[in-house]
């Protein structure tokens, strides 16, 4: 049985703008390699996409957080990197590495990708979705996601990931014109692929923009903001009532832009972002989420309780999400994981 919150949704509540004692939480990569259940189920599969493209499976990793921790949300397993798989880019993942992909870096190479293949490639996280909401108590939602239109397109083009992103960076200063064109074409799928995901039961959408931080200021607004901008009013046009969470990593002060321009309902904060300016500046125009350590609660102990209590002191008078910096690490310990649930869920350590 999966432990049940309350019988509300205490997301969905703070989404909407009402402040909850205590305050909901869920953790970006609540479902990964730290639990012995998922090495597991992912040793059934030969890779991690097929086990993203595997419903049955990745509906199993999906909710098994949720029987260990009274967590507020689900979120689907998935990657986003499978948006690029689905246009037809040649995507793997190599155990130890992460992700590799064939580079996107010209107008001919942009044009091979066929957005017309995308739904059904994409037909098993619609599954996977639908699998897991009929196992969900209604008072705990399905985080449904994306990664923004520049993230992804960082991906695209440096072939994996990037300290730098500069592969991308390169292709949008050199020849603006053909980025734009990788950047449209994965508004137009992501579109697609929220909404869809939605229609098959997500109640709550997120857009993971993992490396925003890494644009100057007019190249934020140019590839960060008016992309995601035009994401968000598309699918609330085909989606309407269903609150997005914006995640621009790395932003900085930036974010109050972000937040102000893009349209977004919410918007996490990494861990490098002040308490005082998170109160002050962004949750008095949208709900926050965050913002631990990931770190510290692998080290756990007196430290990680001392976090927690300052941000709850700092945040949850407000409408307000508890959740990590970023994703969970492999190597964080179980009990550490207990241990933030049933801080935040007693309001002080």
């Amino acid at each position: 049985m999966l432990r049940v919150p309350s019988p509300q949704a205490p997301l969905l509540a703070a989404l909407s703008g009402t402040p909850a004692s205590p305050p909901p939480i869920w953790l970006m990569r609540q479902a990964g390699r730290y639990l012995p259940e998922y090495r597991e189920v992912r040793g059934k599969v030969s890779s991690f996409l097929d086990l993203c493209r595997t419903p049955k499976l990745a509906a199993e990793v999906t909710l098994q957080p949720l029987r260990r921790f009274a967590l507020d949300a689900a979120i689907v397993f998935s990657d986003i990197l499978i948006v690029p798989h689905a246009l037809g880019q040649k995507v793997e993942f190599v155990e130890g590495e992460g992700p590799r992909l064939e580079p996107v870096r010209d107008a001919e190479a942009i044009g091979s990708l066929d957005r017309t293949s995308a739904t059904e490639a994409l037909a098993p996280v619609y599954e996977t979705i639908e699998r897991v909401v009929a196992e969900l108590p209604q008072a705990v939602p399905l985080i449904g996601f994306c990664g923004a239109p520049w993230t992804v397109a960082t991906y695209m083009a440096e072939g994996g990931g990037s300290k730098d992103q500069a592969a991308a960076r390169l292709l949008a200063y050199r020849d603006p014109a053909t980025f734009r064109r990788l950047i449209d074409l994965l508004v137009d799928a992501s579109t697609d692929y929220l909404v869809n995901q939605v229609r098959a039961g997500a109640r709550v959408l997120q857009i993971f923009d993992s490396w925003a931080g890494s644009l100057p200021e007019d190249a934020f607004e140019r590839w960060c903001i008016a992309p995601t901008k035009l994401l968000v009013e598309r699918v609330k046009a085909e989606a309407p009532g269903t609150p997005v969470i914006g995640f621009p990593r790395g932003a900085g002060v930036q974010a109050e832009r972000y937040v102000k321009e893009t349209g977004v309902d919410a918007v996490s904060c990494d861990t490098s972002q002040p308490l005082a300016w998170i109160r002050d500046t962004l949750q008095p125009l949208v709900p926050v989420q965050g913002n631990l350590d990931p770190v510290l609660l692998v080290a756990g102990g007196a430290e990680l309780d001392r976090r927690v209590e300052a941000i709850l002191g700092a945040l949850a008078s407000r409408p307000f999400i508890f959740n990590l910096g970023h994703g969970i690490l492999p190597e964080t310990p179980i009990d550490h994981v207990a241990r933030l649930v049933h801080l935040v869920k007693s309001g002080s350590a």
